[in-house]
Parts: structure tokens; C-alpha cells; sequence
């Protein structure tokens, strides 16, 4: 017997679009639908329709848990998971975990409670070092956070390098002490530790580490210890939106200009960040493409749960601003 598979190789699309065509076929454009059905017909393919119609009494709800609500990266991973959601029919329920694993935990089970259909959802570190797909009734993709060997589907920056980036840019301007707000509790703060770390060493320079949680207070509160101290550093680099804020706040409360008294660099390309008071140099992340390309790795697997996991790795864009010009640039 032919089977879905079959039905999108032979029509040359996805078994999404299979699916779709089965199930909503008002929803395909015509000449698509015809391809499709031209390849039912050929195929002579007729769906289980026992099947069928469990998946569509549990593919009506899906979940979507985040780290952290706050954070602009999240929201804008949310619209775009939220856009898909409603144009395949679906509701979806946001739970916000504030990087608790056992506020995570108690989600997930709800998510279980609910039947639904698949989660999206950022792991904290403990999260997911305790993680284990089968232990679920659901499919599972990450986004943003995963361990290397994590047996599911997941959409990710390529952290490291973006790191490595943007401390090569503050190298390059002149910056020799670089200090780095990281947060502690995601894998997405240690890919980006390695990459600062990588091109300090490149340079036969010793890395300056702060951890933290991911948090404005807390990067306003170990900024202003850095600058405050013995020996400031001449740059700061924050290793997200919700860090670099807060060093924004300490820099500014501490009288100092960017550039010319310190440099400064970060991650998350919000509005804030480009006003001409602040001018920040920043890694742009493609959130609303991590949070669609979730959506759709989430409707392939539930088309079809035997897929091999993907990983997609997306590309940050490196934003020049003012606040990443050399020591020298801005004093009188």
C-alpha cells in the first residue's frame, strides 16, 4: 500500500501539504490540491481513516513553554509559533517557566494532562540535562537551547560563532580587557562563553566572566561592580537583550560615555537598541524565522512521528552601532 510518503515524493511536497489536502483542502491553493490529488489518484492511495481522525482530535493543541516571557527574543519566537498555530487551525497554550526547572516540569506535565499534540518549548539547563523524550505523551521541538546529543527536533543559533563575532568586532576596534555577562541557566549562555572565550585566547587574552541570571537587575547589578572596581574593563559584552539592558543602565548611571570611556555589545536586536542615547552593537537573532520554522518542524512531526529529528542551525547578522567604536572615538 502507498502511504503519505509516497503521496508527497510522487507530487514533489512536503507531507504537510499531503496532510492539508486530505484534511482542509480549502485551505491549499488549487493548483497545488490538483498536484496532490493527481498523485492520490496515481498512487491509488486511500488514508487510514481510523488514523486520521485520532490525529485530528489530538493535533488541535499544541504548547509553547518559554524561559522567560519578558525577554523580547521569546515574544517575538511566540508571535510567529502563534501565527502558525491559527493558520493550521490550532490553539495553543504559552506557558512562561521564569527559568524554573520545576515550574518547567509541572508544564510539561500539564501539556500531558491536555493531550496535546506536540510542545514547543526552551529548556533550562537543569530542564534538559533531565530531559527525556520518551518519558512524554508528545513530540517535542526545542528552540534556542539543546544539548548536542538531544534526540529531538530542534532549532537553534549558531551561538558560538555569533560570539565569537562579536568579540572579534570589539577586538578589532581596539578593546583589550572585554568583560562578559553571561547567564547561568541555558546552553545558549555557554556556546556563547566558548566563542568570546575563543577569540580573546586567539589574541593571547584572559577572559573576564561574570554569571549571572538572565535578568535586567542582575546585569545592572554586576555591571556596576564591574565598572565600579579596580580594574574596569574597557568593553562589556552581554550575552543577551535582558543583560545587556541592564549594563546599558549601569553605564549610563555611572556617567560614562559609549564609545570613548567603554565599549559595549550584546545580543537581540531590539528597538531600544538602535535610539542615538545607546547605539548598541548587537547580534540580530532571526527570532520570528526560529519560531516559524519550529511551528513547521512540529507539524512534520506529527504528519509523521517516524521522522529522523532535525536540528536546524539559523545565522545571527552582526548590527554595527556607535557604542562598539574604538576607545578613542567620542572623548574630547
Amino acid at each position: 500500500m502507498s502511504s503519505i510518503k509516497d503521496v508527497a515524493a510522487r507530487a514533489g511536497v512536503s507531507t504537510t501539504t499531503v496532510s492539508r489536502v486530505l484534511s482542509q483542502p480549502q485551505a491549499v491553493r488549487p493548483a497545488l490540491r490538483a498536484q496532490v490529488e493527481q498523485a492520490i489518484a496515481e498512487l491509488g492511495y486511500r488514508p487510514n481513516l481510523a488514523a486520521r481522525r485520532l490525529r485530528q482530535q489530538r493535533a488541535s493543541l499544541l504548547g509553547l513553554i518559554v524561559s522567560d516571557i519578558r525577554s523580547p527574543f521569546f515574544t517575538d519566537v511566540g508571535r510567529a509559533v502563534e501565527d502558525m498555530a491559527y493558520r493550521h487551525g490550532l490553539r495553543l497554550i504559552l506557558c512562561n517557566t521564569d527559568e524554573d526547572p520545576d515550574k518547567e516540569h509541572s508544564y510539561l506535565q500539564l501539556m500531558a494532562d491536555e493531550q496535546a499534540s506536540g510542545v514547543i518549548y526552551s529548556p533550562t539547563l537543569e530542564g534538559l540535562r533531565r530531559f527525556r523524550p520518551a518519558a512524554w505523551p508528545f513530540p517535542v521541538v526545542m528552540v534556542d537551547r539543546a544539548l548536542p546529543d538531544t534526540a529531538v527536533d530542534r532549532v537553534l543559533l549558531d551561538n558560538r560563532a555569533a560570539a565569537q563575532q562579536l568579540t572579534g568586532q570589539l577586538l578589532a576596534a581596539g578593546y583589550r580587557r572585554i568583560a562578559l555577562l553571561v547567564g547561568t541557566h541555558s546552553t545558549t549562555g555557554q556556546e556563547r562563553q566558548a566563542g568570546y572565550e575563543a577569540a580573546l585566547q586567539a589574541q593571547g587574552l584572559a577572559p573576564q566572566v561574570l554569571r549571572v541570571a538572565p535578568t535586567r537587575e542582575a546585569g545592572a547589578q554586576a555591571a556596576a561592580a564591574l565598572l565600579a572596581g579596580p580594574d574596569r574593563p574597557d568593553a562589556l559584552l552581554a550575552s543577551n537583550g535582558l543583560l545587556l539592558l541592564g549594563a546599558v543602565q549601569a553605564i549610563q548611571s555611572a556617567g560614562l560615555r559609549t564609545p570613548g570611556q567603554i565599549g559595549l555589545a550584546g545580543f537581540d536586536n531590539n528597538d531600544w537598541t538602535a535610539l542615538p542615547s545607546v547605539d548598541v552593537t548587537v547580534i540580530a537573532q532571526p527570532t520570528y524565522d526560529i519560531g516559524r520554522t519550529a511551528a513547521e518542524l512540529m507539524l512534520q512531526r506529527i504528519d509523521d512521528p517516524q521522522r529522523p529529528p532535525r536540528k536546524v542551525v539559523l545565522e545571527g547578522q552582526l548590527v554595527l552601532r556607535g557604542s562598539s567604536r574604538g576607545p578613542q572615538a567620542g572623548t574630547l
